[in-house]
């Protein structure tokens, strides 16, 4: 009878159990979030978008965007207040302006930077290397 009632306690969380349904009912809303998330970047994840994010952060600002798409507002405007809150780095690809231009010359300069610093020990290692054709011994003539 204890082990009746106990399977059957373990068994009633399965029995309330559903599909999730989505968190806004009009798949026009989902669809704009979606292009926007795409847009945007998570705040807190390594160069993840919010539509690839699980971050709590990220669940909260498509909330957010679900509650301006329904106010109303397009995505140019939605854009425009992340934009205006977070600042630029909330974009995935932020506009080049001086601002935002170490962002994007950045990681050229630094692959510049490591070539130029291989051919540099390179060279260096190069001079410190006896010479193959110096076998030690004096020139004949």
């Amino acid at each position: 009878m204890m082990r009746k009632m106990l399977a059957i306690l373990l068994l009633l969380p399965l029995l309330a159990a559903a599909e999730a349904r989505p968190l806004a009912d009009d798949p026009a809303v989902e669809a704009r979030l979606k292009t926007l998330s795409q847009e945007l970047r998570c705040l807190v994840c390594q160069n993840q978008t919010l539509a690839d994010s699980n971050a709590p952060l990220a669940e909260d600002l498509r909330r957010e965007i679900r509650e301006l798409i329904a106010k109303g507002m397009t995505d140019k405007e939605i854009t425009d207040y992340l934009v205006e809150r977070y600042g630029d780095f909330v974009r995935y690809r932020p506009p080049l302006k001086s601002q935002t231009l170490l962002l994007w010359v950045g990681p050229t300069l630094l692959l510049l930077a490591g070539i130029g610093g291989l051919w540099w020990a390179l060279r260096k290692r190069n001079a410190l290397l006896p010479d193959e054709n110096d076998n030690g011994e004096g020139e004949e003539a």
